[in-house]
């Protein structure tokens, strides 16, 4: 794994105290294994990147946007390169995560089923 640059790091770190309402909303049922004991980090280092959550285990990573990511060239430049890197992205609108959270984190559910690693 590539060393990860203290600026990163910093990032990621101040990512962690400023989340979004939506993003504090997903991590309730993220953190601590609470997801059929899947592990999740939050706003994760892979370098040039920080992600919002990961499961490294899975291989993972899911964004929790707003309209300013509607069509995104750098969203889409992003995608490709987790994807390249071996990673899968799952994308949620803020709306949909508080509006819907059981069919966002069904939707996590089955493509966790499908990444082949079982939880703990």
């Amino acid at each position: 794994m590539p060393r990860i640059a203290e600026g990163t790091k910093t990032r990621a770190r101040d990512l962690r105290r400023k989340m979004t309402d939506a993003e504090r909303a997903l991590w309730k049922h993220l953190r601590a294994h609470r997801l059929e004991g899947w592990p999740f980090r939050r706003q994760h280092p892979i370098p040039p990147y920080v992600v919002d959550f990961a499961s490294v285990e899975a291989r993972l990573v899911i964004e929790v946007d707003g309209g300013r990511h509607a069509a995104s060239q750098a969203d889409a430049e992003r995608d490709a390169f987790l994807s390249a890197q071996g990673w899968q992205v799952l994308r949620f609108w803020n709306n949909d995560v508080l509006a819907n959270p059981d069919g966002v984190l069904t939707q996590l559910l089955e493509t966790l089923a499908a990444r082949k690693w079982p939880p703990p």
